[in-house]
């Protein structure tokens, strides 16, 4: 199916429906095909531990400044 931008504006929901379930959808411009609408295809699994070895987090990441809490809870 070849729909015209100005076409596939008004029925972009469906238009992806219909490329969900398989059809194949071309978007053209002056009838002139410029893009398919796919379905999304992940790339590949993330990474898990990808900066491991490579940053320093210090111990007392995590304590709370004292100063800070002052602001913002009062003395």
């Amino acid at each position: 199916m070849i729909v015209n931008i100005s076409e596939a504006k008004t029925n972009l929901s469906k238009l992806i429906d219909m490329a969900y379930h398989g059809e194949e959808v071309i978007i053209a411009k002056n009838n002139l095909p410029l893009v398919d609408l796919v379905v999304h295809k992940p790339k590949g699994k993330r990474t898990l531990g990808l900066l491991a070895g490579k940053i320093d987090i210090p111990e007392h990441f995590i304590d709370e400044d004292g100063d800070i809490n002052d602001m913002f809870y009062g003395k």
